[in-house]
């Protein structure tokens, strides 16, 4: 059977980021709140390096990097309770000395010039597939690359890109060869913003700390030793970038959820109805019985995907059923804890509101819950999976 017990190094690392969260973040909350309601970045560049720097002073950097380059290399579970910890306060941060996963695929070469810089937080970098007709169909992709002597050019547009307007390279996606379609026929390019690209932000419901934006490439020339990979592979690369780690979304919504979930228990032993606490009354302990069986079954389902992870065994089918039931569940507990909180939930004076905007991206980003459900189907259906799990 899967054994989540901890060994003391694992319960020291997970405790220091428990202790670094309520610390360093937790008291930036009001202030966070103050300046989105202003418009203005919950986090400035500066205080978001100084508390990185601080995690680094003592030795939390990279935590999936690997520890040639500099990182920490944990293990896919002990991820996951960082990010748990991570997720129980809605202060944007994240901690340094992290790349993409698809740049490891550089040459060397191009790892000096974009993996190395991006790890030491020197320079920032977006991924670009998703476009205005290609979401979650991936494969159908517009923006072309043509080849001009020894360089590519590049057209087209993409959008909601996570990061693009901070970004100074894009790893873009472009068909190469339209008769090869997505499998042959489309490449990723590095392509730095000097290079010409523009990007756009877009304004959303909820409050990132990474604004998505549209990217623009019209008549974009990237060298030809700026592929990343091989030319007319770039799918692979993007399907390996997509499902890199998705049990790590939900991971982060269950430490909101229990951070609300506490929350909400203070406020019904406190708060009186008739001349006794509304933590008498039934409805109000079915609404706290049902989030807590939820927010456990959440845990095992992260936890038992990020396993899969470090067995090295096949967890698409893990993350899928993590990511579907981390959105769906997340945003009924977050509705549920507004709901309880009554009127006082509905207002900015609280972060229910605030949390209740940013967990609902959690139901579309990354894979929708249709794509959730068709993925985990299918994989049933056509015997790739089984319903009696890893017990097989």
């Amino acid at each position: 059977m899967v054994d989540f017990s901890l060994t003391e190094t694992e319960r020291d690392i997970r405790d220091w980021v428990r202790t670094f969260v309520q610390r360093e973040l937790m008291p930036l909350e009001q202030e966070v709140l103050r300046r989105e309601r202003n418009h203005e970045r919950g986090l400035t560049r500066e205080e978001l390096k100084d508390l990185r720097q601080k995690a680094r002073d003592a030795g939390f950097w990279g935590v999936q990097t690997p520890e040639e380059y500099g990182g920490m290399g944990l293990s896919a579970v002990l991820t996951a309770l960082i990010e748990i910890e991570l997720g129980r306060t809605f202060v944007p941060f994240s901690f340094g000395g992290y790349a993409d996963n698809i740049l490891y695929h550089a040459n060397e070469e191009q790892k000096q010039r974009y993996l190395v810089p991006t790890i030491e937080g020197q320079r920032k970098s977006c991924f670009a597939i998703t476009e205005p007709g290609a979401g979650s169909d991936a494969k159908n992709i517009r923006t072309t690359a043509r080849k001009e002597g020894s360089e590519w050019v590049i057209d087209g547009e993409k959008t909601f890109i996570t990061g693009g307007i901070d970004a100074d390279f894009a790893m873009v996606f472009a068909v190469t060869d339209k008769d090869k379609g997505a499998d042959g026929g489309v490449t990723c390019f590095l392509a730095d913003r000097e290079a010409g690209w523009k990007s756009e932000p877009i304004e959303i419901m909820g409050e990132w700390d990474r604004q998505p934006a549209s990217l623009v490439f019209d008549g974009v020339r990237v060298p030809e030793e700026n592929v990343l990979g091989e030319v007319g592979q770039g799918f692979r690369l993007a399907m390996q970038w997509i499902g890199r780690g998705r049990y790590l979304l939900p991971a982060r919504a269950l430490g909101g959820c229990e951070r609300m979930m506490e929350m909400s228990m203070d406020y019904a032993r406190s708060r009186k109805t008739f001349g006794a606490p509304i933590s008498e009354r039934q409805a109000i302990q079915w609404m706290i019985a049902d989030s807590a069986v939820e927010i456990e079954s959440l845990r095992w389902l992260v936890l038992q995907a990020a396993w899969q992870v470090d067995q090295g065994m096949d967890s698409r089918q893990a993350q899928s059923m993590a990511k579907l039931y981390g959105g769906t569940r997340a945003n009924e507990i977050v509705d549920r804890i507004l709901q309880l909180h009554g009127g006082m939930g509905y207002t900015r004076e609280l972060p229910i509101e605030r949390w209740y905007r940013d967990l609902r991206l959690l139901r579309i980003f990354e894979g929708t819950d249709e794509i959730q459900r068709r993925t985990i189907a299918r994989n049933l259906l056509k015997g790739h999976a089984s319903v009696r799990g890893v017990l097989g």
